[in-house]
């Protein structure tokens, strides 16, 4: 779950505004050279932690393509960055969710609403319409999709339908946060992309760019310092006692599968009862060590544990969404995440 999941108390800009990318000057590279070549692989899987800037990456890959629509062009040739200007206007229409040749398939508000907690076949086959389409935008047509991992199984196999028969011109840019939970058959048509987390120092400078934070402000180093590389989750620590709340669930966390009741209370009570940084803090910590065991897991192709371990992320995010969209009580929460961790473990 990423800080744009559950609201914190810091405003933070969405990746499709944000002109500036931290690290990953390797990938960003990547996808230059590869589109520079005038063969690129028409989809990509970006993966990696949660709040490192996959998605900030996927836009600004979507802005340069659109902005540069021949690949072969000198221009294209001599630049070193898919870095365009945020005043050209593809970048301002692509700020404003207003670009013909994007589409965007991301989780959405239902008829009440309650933003889902899927996204749902109807939104992905929206693919064919636009991919069809030749009114409004001639040459390369983008889709991002963020996240894969949020995609329900039938909108999953309405995207790999596309990505079996790509349309010419066509790139898709997948933002995934556990690469190893994506559909084989849709990896298997995608070139993987594994970002890294970033440094500390660069972390800092994305937090105060994303947030307009002062970069010489003490509780931002603390927060970076304990990130793991993930502006998201620095943003998140940054509000009241958090940092010590990560701290406390990530010990908790360490006993699984024995935890001592009377600090799962404690945990609750630390939590609040409408406290929307805290409950982000808890629920990044989970999150963090899920992705741990996950990766753990498969690598050690311990195939039975890893299918719980999946089975009980998608679980635990939407009863966290849950929690924070009606404001429910955090303690129960608290015993059955850890409960449904301690029998997936176990």
């Amino acid at each position: 779950m990423s800080a744009r999941q559950v609201e914190t108390q810091i405003s933070v800009a969405h990746p499709r505004e944000t002109a500036v990318l931290f690290g990953h000057r390797e990938a960003e590279a990547a996808l230059l050279n590869a589109y520079r070549s005038g063969r690129i692989p028409h989809a990509w899987l970006i993966g990696g932690a949660q709040g490192i800037g996959k998605a900030t990456l996927a836009y600004r890959m979507a802005r340069f393509v659109l902005a540069h629509r021949d690949p072969l062009a000198p221009e294209v040739q001599r630049v070193e960055t898919l870095q365009v200007d945020p005043s050209d206007p593809v970048a301002r229409h692509i700020a404003a969710g207003a670009h013909g040749g994007l589409l965007t398939l991301e989780r959405k508000p239902n008829d009440k609403g309650v933003l889902r907690t899927v996204i749902t076949v109807d939104e992905t086959r929206e693919t064919i319409s636009f991919f069809g389409s030749t009114a409004a935008v001639e040459g390369w047509r983008v889709c991002i999709v963020d996240t894969v991992d949020e995609l329900n199984p039938n909108a999953a196999n309405a995207l790999l339908k596309i990505l079996e028969e790509p349309p010419r011109q066509s790139l898709f840019l997948l933002v995934s946060h556990a690469p190893g939970r994506v559909l084989p058959t849709i990896l298997s048509r995608c070139r993987r992309l594994s970002l890294r987390p970033l440094s500390t120092p660069d972390v800092i400078q994305a937090a105060t760019h994303a947030a307009n934070i002062a970069i010489d402000d003490p509780a931002l180093s603390e927060a970076a310092d304990a990130a793991e590389g993930s502006v998201a989750r620095a943003l998140t620590l940054l509000g009241g006692d958090a940092v010590k709340l990560h701290k406390r669930t990530a010990a908790l966390l360490a006993t699984l599968p024995q935890v001592d009741p009377r600090e799962l209370h404690a945990l609750g009570d630390a939590l609040g009862g409408s406290d929307r940084v805290a409950l982000a803090a808890f629920v990044d910590s989970v999150d963090r060590w899920l992705s741990e065991r996950l990766h753990a897991d498969g690598a050690s192709a311990n195939l039975p544990r890893l299918a719980r371990l999946a089975e009980v992320w998608e679980k635990i995010n939407r009863a966290a969404r849950d929690t924070a969209e009606y404001n429910l009580e955090r303690k129960p929460l608290v015993f059955s995440v850890f409960g449904m961790l301690a029998e997936a473990i176990g």
